[in-house]
């Protein structure tokens, strides 16, 4: 969930960073800003900003739960933003200083009160879908013009999976992501909480464990635009990212993504404050920046994914808002579900079958 800048996760494992008056720290997804956003920032500011990324809600909320981490702004997913939120993580958005909340779509910021009722402590930063991108050439290759690349049985019927083997599979190292379309796909509900649902889904992942060539949440996007995978479980606008790396290196690579007929997790990604943050009120001026029609509409132009900013649709290209991957239909959405918040009982379960799943054993 995601920049094309040049950013790692070097600074992100080292010790949190030290907070400067005037200073802005700043914790988000990989390749999930526009080349020229925090540049704006600053000039438009006077503030400077650190800016370090992650891969995966687990790294971000063992450092949230840990407290101290020296950030002023992170960018959780809905459900893990829910129950961190909980927990006591983030503190109460000043509204007084965000006028630019006239701008968000009132129909999405309440579907993300679900997980912060009247969106006290949070802001849509982003949204999109978890579903399959694959290499359009190599699949038909290899599983005939009538692969069903529009459904979950692309990677989780053993016969597929072992075929496609040959040119790489990737799925996500997020067991909260991987585990609710393996339930659905086996007829249960991707919504449950039931550990023993789980377990039916971990089955299904352990059927085509051993023609998965890695776990991890963003390698791919590389790996697919490179040709070095043809399958990956992925997040919506990594994959498209994918295709443009894809497009501008004229490697003859064509990448698309697919929703899955049976249905796909549709996510917000949220924008908030560490309780502890050493610098609350730069956090806000970069929120309010942030949704900034303009702003928005650069971020989605360049990341490729959908906002939640209304006043921003006329500045988004055209070529990504007709796009139904991008931004789906109305039809589509309603085959959507949601993510959940787990108690500590269902987490363990579901680390315990997602270690078992990632070993194989």
């Amino acid at each position: 969930m995601k920049t094309r800048i040049a950013l790692t996760l070097t600074t992100a494992l080292l010790a949190a960073p030290v907070c400067a008056e005037g200073t802005l720290n700043i914790y988000n997804w990989s390749d999930y800003i526009a080349e020229d956003t925090i540049e704006k920032f600053e000039a438009a500011t006077g503030i400077d900003v650190n800016y370090d990324v992650y891969d995966s809600n687990e790294v971000l909320e063992a450092k949230m739960l840990a407290g101290n981490s020296g950030y002023d702004l992170v960018v959780p997913t809905s459900d893990f933003f829910q129950r961190q939120n909980a927990a006591g993580v983030y503190q109460p958005l000043d509204k007084a200083k965000l006028p630019n909340l006239v701008n968000m779509d009132p129909d999405l910021m309440a579907a993300a009160a679900n997980y912060d009722p009247d969106n006290a402590h949070s802001v849509i930063y982003m949204w999109g879908t978890t579903g399959i991108g694959y290499n359009v050439e190599k699949v038909a290759e290899i599983l005939g013009e009538d692969a069903p690349v529009d459904s979950w049985a692309l990677v989780f019927e053993p016969e597929n999976m072992e075929k496609l083997a040959a040119c790489g599979v990737a799925f996500l190292d997020a067991p909260t992501e991987m585990l609710p379309p393996a339930v659905k796909y086996q007829g249960g509900d991707p919504e449950t909480t039931s550990a023993s649902d789980f377990e039916k889904g971990a089955e299904v992942l352990l059927g085509v464990r051993p023609y998965v060539r890695y776990f991890h949440s963003s390698q791919y996007i590389n790996d697919l635009a490179n040709g070095d995978i043809c399958v990956a479980v992925g997040y919506s606008g990594d994959v498209f990212i994918a295709q443009a790396r894809a497009a501008e290196a004229e490697n003859g690579v064509e990448i698309a993504y697919s929703m899955p007929a049976e249905g796909a997790l549709g996510w917000y990604d949220l924008m908030a404050i560490p309780a502890d943050a050493p610098n609350p009120e730069a956090a806000h001026q970069f929120i309010n920046f942030v949704m900034d029609p303009q702003i928005t509409a650069d971020i989605t132009n360049y990341v490729w994914y959908a906002n939640a900013n209304a006043a921003s649709i006329p500045l988004v290209e055209e070529e990504i808002l007709s796009d139904p991957g991008i931004f789906p239909t109305e039809a589509v959405k309603e085959n959507l579900w949601s993510s959940v918040p787990y108690d500590s009982r269902t987490d363990r379960a579901i680390t315990r079958l997602w270690t078992k799943v990632k070993t194989g054993q």
